[in-house]
């Protein structure tokens, strides 16, 4: 798309004063003036509804009692021993993921997503990422678990490892000083980061996590942690969903972009990931807890990803049919309620009436 006006694709360059005013018309997703962002008039209401979804679902993780899970946590048989590997290697995972995320929030898809109403919610977003990781210290903290162990496991346990070092390999060529779209090459790459940290990374890599925590809080265990995760999992379904916007409104103005091939490659990309996210599976949960088994896992995470594939209209990749844990959606789709673990009243406002899964 081009513009008649000259145009500051970052909003870092200088004043054009001889520009002349946005028209809507003249907004677009990527390749657009962005000297101010300039909210209205809006373009894209999806986005806004998004960003005031967000600020409805405000939570602090200092709000949620933390004394039942530390009384388990220290108790001899409070957890099997399997339950205490799995939920380690759970926070060690989200305790360096919700960085790698607001660091490509921050660092990229802010700087290349040139519309004010998309900038508007990635704001909301990065406070989000910043409040998670907020989570994670305080749940070391409460249970008094070793900083170094937790928050090094993404280099020292391999199926963590492999997943973040993947996802990496997707902001590489965007951390370039020199990197700017406006090509068919680079805003492809754009949109490969976007897949990447969106759809594969918060719609998919967080899923497994989710059902283990949420696993020992059906079951009246470590209801504190469970509690922020359903919180997490809320503020990750928004994300996730204004990706698959993004991406979708980024294809819809460029179709030139989603070429067959490119969809090839995101359908190879997905089935990658998937494969990732079932190995580390098998690792967090190698004999099995909680009613979950790394099959019953797998078998998920087939269903998610075909998903994601229609969501990003393309053809399912496993044709998984069945969710193997229905109960997760229940947990994201109540609009109001007494909070699931029963701790505090919650109201979700304009959240409450998105699709979550």
């Amino acid at each position: 798309m081009t513009h008649a006006f000259d145009t500051d694709t970052t909003g870092l360059g200088e004043i054009h004063r001889d520009a002349g005013r946005v028209a809507v018309d003249e907004k677009a997703m990527i390749n657009a003036r962005a000297d101010v962002n300039q909210l209205l008039p809006l373009k894209y209401h999806w986005a806004w509804e998004k960003y005031l979804a967000g600020c409805s679902n405000h939570w602090m993780p200092t709000e949620v009692a933390m004394q039942a899970d530390i009384a388990l946590w220290k108790s001899d048989d409070g957890l099997t021993g399997d339950e205490r590997f799995m939920l380690k290697r759970n926070l060690g995972f989200f305790a360096t993921a919700e960085s790698l995320v607001a660091n490509n929030v921050v660092l990229a898809v802010y700087r290349h997503l040139t519309n004010p109403e998309c900038r508007q919610y990635l704001l909301r977003q990065a406070f989000e990422e910043a409040v998670h990781g907020h989570a994670f210290c305080y749940i070391c903290e409460s249970l008094g678990l070793d900083e170094g162990e937790l928050f090094n496991m993404y280099r020292e346990i391999p199926s963590i490892t492999e997943k973040d070092s993947w996802a990496l390999r997707y902001t590489r060529n965007l951390e370039d000083p020199e990197f700017a779209t406006g090509t068919p090459e680079t805003d492809q790459a754009f949109l490969r980061d976007l897949v990447a940290f969106y759809v594969v990374f918060e719609g998919m890599w967080f899923y497994t996590g989710f059902a283990q925590i949420l696993s020992l809080g059906r079951r009246n265990k470590m209801v504190g942690i469970a509690e922020q995760y359903q919180y997490i999992l809320r503020d990750e379904s928004i994300h996730l969903n204004f990706g698959i916007d993004v991406i979708n409104q980024i294809k819809a103005e460029n179709p030139h972009l989603w070429s067959p091939g490119f969809q090839e490659e995101i359908r190879s990309m997905l089935t990658e990931a998937c494969e990732l996210e079932v190995a580390y599976g098998r690792e967090t949960m190698p004999r099995g807890v909680l009613g979950l088994n790394a099959e019953l896992c797998e078998q998920y995470m087939h269903f998610i990803t075909d998903r994601r594939a229609e969501q990003l209209g393309l053809a399912p990749i496993f044709g998984e049919t069945r969710n193997p844990f229905p109960w997760m959606s229940e947990v994201m789709d109540l609009a109001k309620e007494k909070n699931f673990f029963e701790t505090r009243v919650t109201e979700y406002q304009t959240g409450g009436g998105l699709e979550w899964d």
